[in-house]
């Protein structure tokens, strides 16, 4: 083989290489990513059922029930448009309560429950997650508001 053709192997194997390190990285990012839905969207089927996906809205007053002796807790969660109950087992965040705006992780569940592993909640009392605020802010739209 002469020298020529051994550094167009070389740099076809480096291009090869390089290829396949970026499908790798790009089919592992693909499954990472946790896209946002409202609760309308939720409601109207748009999340897919077999995903881990984040949703975000604001825990409707009165609706926190917590069964006793276990970690287990349900809410609702609204866009002002619609509701969806989430089921949550674990410690909720100190900053979690009614009337406040937040996202939790999961899958939607059997009739369209959301089963979430995860919630999360802000610090600031008078933040809003930003998908929550145009969630919101298209529903009331869509009401004419």
């Amino acid at each position: 083989m002469t020298p020529r053709r051994q550094r167009m192997l070389a740099v076809a194997l480096v291009l090869v290489g390089a290829v396949s390190a970026t499908a790798l990285g790009l089919v592992a990012a693909r499954k990472n990513l946790l896209y946002f839905y409202s609760p309308t969207q939720i409601v109207n089927g748009e999340a897919p059922a077999d995903r881990r996906v984040r949703l975000g809205g604001m825990v409707t007053e009165g609706s926190v029930e917590r069964e006793e002796g276990s970690l287990e807790v349900a809410f609702v969660l609204t866009d002002t448009a619609e509701e969806v109950r989430v089921t949550y087992e674990g410690i909720l965040p100190d900053l979690f309560r009614e009337g406040q705006g937040i996202i939790v992780h999961g899958t939607v569940g059997a009739g369209g429950a959301f089963v979430a592993d995860e919630v999360l909640a802000k610090h600031d009392e008078s933040y809003m997650p930003p998908e929550v605020a145009e969630s919101m802010k298209v529903a009331r739209e869509a009401r004419g508001e």
